[in-house]
């Protein structure tokens, strides 16, 4: 597995306004370097003391991403270098996070997870339960976070009519109130659908197995 090709491939097929996460979790920091070598600046883990242990060790112009479900006890672990939570589901989650960048003076930007999926392991809130977050006066007052965009997460299937029917959902959820929340950042797609959740409007995408090859979860 060639991580430089994969990235020097995989890159120029990219619109401009796409971000391209890569996914390294599991993946040690040897591939990490070698895809930041390739240029590769935005990376993206699952496990915060996983993703904390490469920030102590990689280059500080690295920008991280929380992508998966995050555990508001282990939020004080990242508060001090995290870039972006993909994975906001609750007002409780925000508070902790608000909490924990006050501690560094800093406002950590934050996705709100919405459930497109029709899968039961998947999380995210309805559209009705991020309506109420967003409009939660007490989210509404805090400042070391800021709400910047929705994320989802697509079923795991073959079938692309319904790729394309769960990320338009998101997609017009998202138009309908970007202006309202001052959106810009819309977090769908990842090694298998992602040319598909970028034909849908994505404007970031979380690849890892398309870079880095299968994850060894035995690590």
């Amino acid at each position: 597995m060639n991580i430089s090709e994969n990235l020097k491939k995989l890159t120029p097929t990219l619109p401009e306004d796409v971000t391209l996460v890569a996914v390294s979790k599991t993946k040690p920091l040897e591939d990490l370097m070698l895809a930041y070598h390739a240029g590769q600046r935005v990376f993206g883990e699952n496990k915060i003391q996983e993703m904390a242990a490469k920030w102590e060790a990689m280059p500080k112009d690295v920008e991280w991403h929380m992508i998966g479900h995050v555990q508001t006890n282990k939020v004080k672990y990242m508060a001090e270098f995290v870039t972006l939570i993909h994975a906001v589901d609750s007002l409780k989650l925000l508070l902790e996070i608000n909490k924990q960048a006050q501690k560094f003076k800093r406002v950590i930007h934050c996705l709100v997870q919405i459930k497109i999926a029709d899968e039961e392991s998947k999380f995210g809130l309805t559209e009705s339960e991020a309506i109420s977050l967003l409009n939660d006066p007490t989210a509404g007052a805090l400042t070391h976070v800021k709400i910047v965009g929705l994320m989802g997460m697509a079923t795991f299937t073959e079938d692309k009519a319904q790729l394309i029917r769960e990320f338009s959902h998101l997609k017009r959820f998202y138009d309908l109130h970007k202006d309202t929340y001052s959106f810009h950042i819309l977090s769908m797609g990842m090694s298998g659908d992602y040319k598909i959740a970028i034909q849908q409007g994505s404007n970031m995408i979380r690849v890892g197995s398309a870079i880095f090859g299968e994850r060894n979860y035995s690590q």
